[in-house]
């Protein structure tokens, strides 16, 4: 039986009279680009902090849920998602000072909970996010521990901003122990001893905190008992860099800085901290590569680096002379792409083949000690630990099989199951196949295509395709309990590795990036063209899915080809190449985009696929939902709602186009579970809605 008809009963076409949409109030802004002028009249939406765009998310909701809610099996398919993600979860244990800690979520708690043991066993709560405040709108950033695990400073991001506070706590009675901190952004907390820290932000904003430009990140010490207005900076006063962090090597021998001024390439110091006021020295002095220090030993550094090795390598080198010139192989380059952790003395290198993991075990000279045994082909990840580690633990996943978490023992290679996931799912019922297809210039992109057995391959079965694309990251699989209700009710996923990303190295995120863009746009388009040439789907019954650079992706897909797809589905998406730059940390993104302001092509190119610029008069788009939070000061909101308002007044079919704008939310980091289900929810109903299916199937 076709997928389809198991799922639903096809009804006829649900919208044949246009959706009546807000007044959007169109401005009478020019920019001047070379010579070149480009109308932007939805500039006043930019405007984060203005009663009129407040109003307008107000309605631009109101219509979005009205018709949501008038969706027939709306309720069933939330229903069946919270059922689906009742179930305990827990994380791998670490030890910090005399307790054991791991996080833990009972079902449907909106964050999880992180507890923690002594060594006689009891267990108790050490943070409860879930309390930090009413809405679950604040959520646990991360937590550090000082040296000896007696004092933790944690960061809170509320309404899903970037800007977090650290607060820091005696663990032994849990009381505060000084004023909280404030104004911190892009930043890990890095312990020096037990005394203080090291932590990275910007200076505050003048205009929006939301969304005004920020680009000078600067590394601080802060010692503790000490007010924050009294912390030092350690880099970034003199030398103007957009990203700037620091860790603190698990000796407290060295602190390590990183400086960078886009997503690639990176500045790498190191400072002696067992001579005070010691300098500051250079490692490498170029953006030319990503390079960091992963460990020590004694005065030997071990960096994980692409310089010369496009695909990564482990170099080491004497902090008395540490130049690359200087450098020697570890672990020498492969063909596949490198991603090492440390742990228990040993090194573990995580290759990626064809977007699946190989980890490979070594030690400090670089002998290969042994590959480790993966439960199937999938996703790896962990192995992580301090030096005096006994036990590491990972996790393994993949599109059907659930998280679960292992421990390892480095010295016999030995793995029991840790936690298996508790999720009411049945694996065997589900297959998920790699394929390679063509892309436009010839170039074979892999995809992995997730279902259920038995699918029919008619051209009728409901599939979102999902991509990415851009800054060096890898889609690698996982299971996820959204897709799983997806495809138990007949749907097809489908995640293709696209250019711009991570999977082969350097020179596949290179080919999508700059004047390559339309590289990830094609390979995108090419393999919505093969799932519907195989018959897996059909334009009719395809949607297409991705979050903020996939955001942009989706956009830029629909205004190319909006024939290809039924429904498109763009997140937090980047819509607005031309001023993507002048928002918050978004001039950190150029190199993989490029500016308007870079040259007369650059803005040519940039004007040629950028979502906003290229909706176009009497053009039939697929029906669609923005999808953004009104807090999100990474892809500020402005780019969805400008978007939103170009379709809705040049759309010239009765496809719907909606923007769902969560209030109080982010970019997605630490989104509530009971958020993320009704997301879920609204996404996959409204999408299975416009495919013509008025009901779910009766088993569930």
């Amino acid at each position: 039986m076709a997928a389809s008809t198991s799922m639903a009963s096809l009804g006829q076409a649900q919208n044949t009279t246009p959706l009546t949409y807000p007044k959007t109030e169109k401005g009478e802004t020019v920019d001047v680009y070379f010579d070149t002028k480009v109308k932007d009249p939805y500039r006043w939406l930019e405007d984060d902090k203005s009663a009129e765009t407040a109003a307008w998310v107000k309605e631009e909701n109101k219509v979005t849920y009205d018709y949501l809610s008038q969706i027939p099996f709306r309720d069933q398919l939330k229903s069946r998602l919270e059922k689906l993600w009742n179930y305990e979860k827990i994380s791998a244990p670490f030890k910090e000072g005399k307790f054991i800690y791991y996080y833990k979520n009972n079902g449907l708690q909106n964050q999880a909970v992180l507890y923690r043991k002594d060594d006689k066993g009891k267990e108790e709560v050490f943070l409860d996010p879930n309390t930090f405040s009413k809405l679950g709108t604040t959520s646990l950033g991360g937590v550090d521990f000082s040296k000896d695990g007696s004092k933790a400073a944690y960061s809170i991001s509320e309404g899903g901003s970037d800007w977090r506070k650290v607060i820091l706590m005696d663990v032994n009675n849990f009381k505060i122990i000084e004023d909280t901190l404030v104004d911190i952004k892009f930043s890990g907390i890095a312990w020096k001893g037990n005394e203080g820290f090291y932590y990275s932000s910007y200076d505050k904003p003048k205009g929006s905190q939301l969304s005004a430009k920020t680009d000078q990140h600067k590394l601080y010490y802060h010692k503790l008992g000490t007010p924050q207005k009294d912390d030092k900076v350690i880099f970034g006063a003199d030398q103007k860099r957009r990203y700037v962090g620091g860790s603190v090597t698990e000796d407290n021998r060295y602190l390590v800085i990183t400086a960078a001024n886009s997503t690639y390439g990176n500045e790498l110091y190191i400072q002696d901290l067992t001579k005070p006021n010691s300098p500051i020295i250079t490692i490498v002095d170029n953006f030319k590569s990503d390079s960091n220090v992963i460990e020590n030993s004694g005065s030997k550094l071990f960096i994980e680096t692409d310089w010369k090795a496009p695909n990564k390598r482990i170099v080491s080198v004497d902090f008395s002379n540490p130049k690359p010139e200087n450098w020697k192989d570890v672990i020498p380059e492969t063909e596949n792409v490198l991603t090492p952790t440390t742990g228990a003395g040993y090194i573990f290198a995580n290759y990626m083949k064809d977007a699946v993991s190989i980890v490979k075990q070594y030690d400090y000279s670089g002998k290969l000690v042994r590959e480790i045994h993966l439960p199937g082909l999938g996703t790896a990840s962990g192995f992580g630990a301090k030096k005096e580690e006994k036990t590491l633990y990972y996790s393994f996943t993949n599109y059907i099989t659930p998280g679960t978490i292992y421990s390892f023992d480095p010295k016999t290679g030995k793995s029991d199951v840790y936690a298996k996931s508790k999720v009411d799912f049945k694996s065997e019922d589900y297959v998920s196949t790699q394929v390679f297809y063509t892309s436009k210039d010839g170039t074979k992109i892999p995809m992995i295509i997730t279902h259920k057995k038995g699918v029919k391959l008619d051209g009728k079965n409901p599939t979102i395709l999902y991509g990415y694309g851009g800054f060096n990251i890898s889609l690698t699989p996982s299971f996820s309990v959204s897709n799983a209700v997806w495809m138990e009710n007949g749907g097809i996923y489908a995640v293709a590795n696209l250019r711009g990303g991570g999977e082969y190295g350097k020179k596949w995120h290179d080919a999508g990036t700059k004047m390559q863009k339309q590289n990830v746009f094609d390979d995108f388009i090419a393999a919505a063209e093969y799932l519907i040439g195989k018959k897996y789907t059909s334009s009719d019954f395809l949607a297409i899915r991705g979050g903020s650079n996939g955001g942009l992706l989706v956009g830029a897909t629909m205004t190319q080809r909006p024939d290809l797809m039924k429904v498109a589905l763009p997140a937090v998406g980047v819509m607005d190449m031309l001023r993507y730059h002048t928002f918050t940390s978004g001039a950190g993104w150029a190199f993989d985009y490029g500016t308007s302001a870079d040259s007369k092509e650059m803005f040519e190119y940039l004007k040629n696929y950028s979502p906003v610029a290229n909706v176009k008069e009497g053009v039939k788009y697929p029906a669609t939902m923005v999808t953004t939070g009104d807090h999100d000061d990474r892809v500020v909101p402005a780019h969805s709602f400008k978007f939103a308002a170009e379709l809705q007044e040049k759309q010239a079919s009765a496809n719907p186009v909606l923007i769902r704008i969560d209030i109080n939310a982010g970019h997605g980091a630490g989104k509530s579970l009971a958020a993320t289900i009704q997301e879920s929810c609204d996404i996959q109903a409204f999408t299975l809605y416009n495919m013509g299916f008025t009901s779910l199937p009766k088993n569930l």
